[in-house]
């Protein structure tokens, strides 16, 4: 299965995809920012999974710990706190170290497909410009 990079509500939690959602309720883990934070997502679409946090101070290490179990097969999700990982949140990392490792990465557009575009890329995205 692909790592699923999933776009989250910036605010009004049904600003969320029906495609985000299934992947967050079929994943075997959910990574993300704060579990708390994602739980309330969850609880607010019926959805029960296995979070665990994914952050700037541990993403290294979760990073690490993925993707042997993405090349598994396992279905892992990554997700914020509010919009799409990889662009001002954490996420780039692991991204980046399952393409170098082959493994496919899938991105479930948000609000905006120039993002999506760029999370996809495996590029960095500190900055860019859209002109």
């Amino acid at each position: 299965m692909p790592l699923a990079v999933c776009a989250t509500p910036i605010g009004n939690l049904e600003d969320v995809t029906l495609r985000v959602l299934a992947e967050l309720a079929a994943a075997d883990v959910v990574l993300c920012e704060d579990t708390r934070h994602t739980r309330g997502l969850l609880s607010r679409h019926g959805i029960e999974a296995r979070l665990l946090s994914y952050h700037e101070h541990n993403e290294a290490q979760r990073s690490a710990e993925m993707l042997p179990r993405l090349a598994a097969g396992e279905r892992v999700a990554l997700v914020s706190d509010a919009g799409l990982p990889g662009i001002s949140d954490p996420g780039m990392r692991l991204v980046r170290a399952a393409l170098d490792a082959g493994l496919a990465v899938s991105v479930l557009p948000g609000p905006s497909a120039v993002e999506t575009a760029l999370v996809a890329s495996g590029l960095a995205a500190e900055q860019y410009r859209f002109l």
